[in-house]
């Protein structure tokens, strides 16, 4: 399994435009067949500071994400809107309690 957390820091300006743009990559990425999770959260004590958790089957899976057309718009939509670029982790997991 490949895990993914993706921090980003969002123009407050920008704050429902991102917003928008995070709702449709969710909802298309949570329906693609490798995906395990795709979540999205907000920092509590860092206003427009998000974290994207994600969780693929595989590296298959993960590339196939990378080539779709809703992860494409996200990424050009949202470039314009960060503070900063992205900070991307990525993990491999070799079991699953």
């Amino acid at each position: 399994m490949i895990i993914i957390h993706a921090f980003l820091k969002v123009n407050s300006e920008q704050r429902e435009a991102f917003l928008e743009l995070a709702k449709d990559v969710v909802v298309h990425s949570q329906a693609e067949e490798g995906n395990i999770s795709y979540q999205h959260y907000e920092d509590t004590v860092q206003s427009n500071t998000f974290v994207f958790l994600e969780e693929w089957r595989d590296q298959v899976a993960t590339e196939f994400h990378s080539g779709t057309t809703h992860y494409k718009k996200f990424i050009e939509g949202i470039r314009p809107i960060l503070l900063e670029p992205a900070h991307v982790k990525r993990y491999t997991a070799t079991e699953q309690l």
